[in-house]
Order: C-alpha cells, then structure tokens, then sequence
C-alpha cells in the first residue's frame, strides 16, 4: 500500500464471476484508484447473509474466490491493496455491535433502499431479519474500522454513505474523537445496460456478459442481444439512439462508433453483423484480462494466499482501532 495519502475503502458482495457491467462500473475504477490512494478492497460476505440463507450459504466462499480473480485479473494488486474477505477479519463484527449501541433505529428505517429491499425479498418489515435492518451499521463499520476516509460512490449511494458519516459522528461526539467521518469519491457509474435492452445489466435477470466467459460463449450470448425494435427486416433503418448493442459498442469499440452509426441508419449494417462487429470488440477486450485470469486460476493457492496475506495485515489495523473504541467505551481492553 502507499502511505502518506487518503485511505480508501470498498467492497462487493461475492455473487460470483463479475460481468462487464461490474467492470465498467466499479472495477476499473478501483484499479486506476491504486495509484493515488491507500486501497483497502473486501469481500462482503457477511453481508451476502442478509439474503442468503440455509443451503444457499455453501455457495458464498466459492463465489468470493471467483470475484476475487476477477479482480486480481483486471489489475488489483494484492501487494499494493489489501484484498481478502469481510469474515477473515471479524473485529468487524464487533465493531458492528458497538456502533449498534449507538445507531437510532430510526435512522436505519428511514434508509430508502431497506423498504426496497423488503419489497424485493417479498417480506414484511416485521419478519426481516435484523440483519438487513442494522447492514448500514455493519456497512459503516466495514468502512471506520480501518479508519477509511474516503469511499467512491455513484450518487445512488450517497445516502448510505451519509449515514456511516453521522453514526461516526454520533460516536465521535459521545466518546471523543475517533473515527474520520468518510468522504464520498463520487464516481460516473455507466449504465450498462444487459442484452434484453430493457434493464440494466445483473446476474439475476441473467442479461449480462461474463467477463471470464469464453470467446466463444460471449458471441452466443450477445447473439441473442435485443436490438431496435421496430426494425423488423434486414433492409430497414436502424435507430442506434434506442438500441443497447450500439449503447455497448460505445464501451467496447469506440474507434468504431461512426461506422456502426452510419451503417445502421443506412440499412448497410444488419443487427446480425452489428453483434458480431460487438462480440469481437469485447473479446479483443478481455483478452488479456481473461489471459491472467487463467493464470492466476492455474497457481495453486493463489488466490487463498493473497485473501490471507490481506486479512492478516487488515487484523493489525482493525485490532488497533478496537482497542482504541474498547478503550473509548470503558470495556475490557483487548489483547494485542
């Protein structure tokens, strides 16, 4: 890690291999972010509980280590960043709990995202778990554990981001001053939009693009790319302006825009060709990101060993600010 600069802090929840709109819109991001910042990037897996459960939870730690080579394959560098999993360092889980102690719920319910969230889970508000409630009290210990001061984020998140600030703030002002109140990096999150040309690009509607999918499975998948729909025959005009292929042609063949446009529009161009034009921008692409990533998969141990090596060096920070929160709150102290 660098020194002498603004310590950053983000995290996924492990869903898995990532797709390309995971890397527009955050990985690069974290990548380029590595040469101006102390970088600390995490695994959330303790989060994915909120709405994983039972038989579904065997699948968290083999979805953090295909996340993880994702992310050491588009350029994270596990000795200049720490890189491991939320769980392997659980003094967050004990910092969650004295933030708790001073977190009112009524912040936590006014949160627009947790009303959402139990719509989309089917709950009512009185069966969630209280895990889904206080996330943003585990979400900001993630954050003030290590002392983060600044955290890139789309404007979407700003109000999450806002209420890690005052629970800092509220325990700053009860017990002294302690935790930096975490700035936001705002960051321009593309929407990519996915291949049903409707949504916006997620695993879960399945309308996305590995990014470690083959040549050959990435051309299928775009193959079956919604296009405009009002051009019914290969001799009609196109509308670009509405059609999510072209949207992505502007990610991944940007020198090729002006071609695309005018052959589209002229009926030159037919969407057959257009996703073909798509497919081979995207490979070209991901070449070699998908070249180290099969590496990266062929070295015994690789990935566990840098998720080690990072949490082991993410404890020694989390250990010294526990022992100061402890310390603050007049509980036992914690042995170091």
């Amino acid at each position: 890690m660098t020194t002498g600069g603004h310590r950053v802090f983000s995290g996924m929840r492990p869903s898995g291999r990532l797709h390309v709109g995971n890397y527009v819109g955050a990985l690069q991001n974290w990548v380029a972010m590595q040469d101006e910042f102390e970088c600390i990037y995490c695994a959330v897996d303790v989060h994915a509980l909120t709405d994983m459960q039972g038989e579904d939870t065997r699948e968290i730690r083999p979805n953090v280590r295909e996340m993880v080579l994702d992310w050491l394959a588009a350029g994270i560098d596990p000795d200049r960043s720490l890189v491991f999993a939320q769980s392997q360092v659980p003094e967050v889980m004990v910092l969650h709990t004295l933030l708790s102690m001073v977190t009112p719920l009524g912040w936590l319910m006014r949160v627009p995202t947790f009303k959402d969230k139990v719509r989309q889970m089917q709950e009512t508000e009185e069966s969630v778990s209280y895990g889904l409630v206080g996330y943003p009290v585990l979400m900001t210990a993630d954050i003030i554990l290590y002392k983060a001061d600044t955290v890139p984020v789309g404007e979407d998140q700003l109000p999450h981001l806002e209420l890690a600030r005052e629970i800092a703030r509220r325990f700053n002002h009860l017990y002294g001053p302690t935790f930096p109140e975490p700035q936001a990096r705002l960051t321009e999150v593309p929407l990519v939009v996915g291949l049903d040309g409707a949504h916006k690009m997620s695993k879960s509607l399945d309308n996305h693009i590995e990014l470690a999918a083959s040549p050959e499975e990435t051309t299928a998948r775009i193959a079956t790319a919604f296009t405009d729909p009002e051009r019914l025959r290969r001799s009609d005009p196109g509308r670009p302006w509405v059609c999510n292929v072209y949207s992505l042609h502007k990610l991944f063949n940007p020198g090729r825009l002006d071609e695309v446009y005018q052959g589209c529009t002229s009926a030159q161009l037919g969407c057959v060709e257009d996703k073909r034009l798509l497919a081979d921008g995207v490979n070209e692409n991901l070449a070699a990101f998908r070249e180290r990533r099969s590496e990266f998969e062929s070295r015994p141990g690789y990935v566990e060993d840098a998720l080690r090596e990072g949490a082991r060096r993410a404890q020694a920070i989390a250990r010294e600010t526990l022992a100061e929160v402890q310390e603050r709150l007049g509980l036992a102290s914690v042995a170091l």
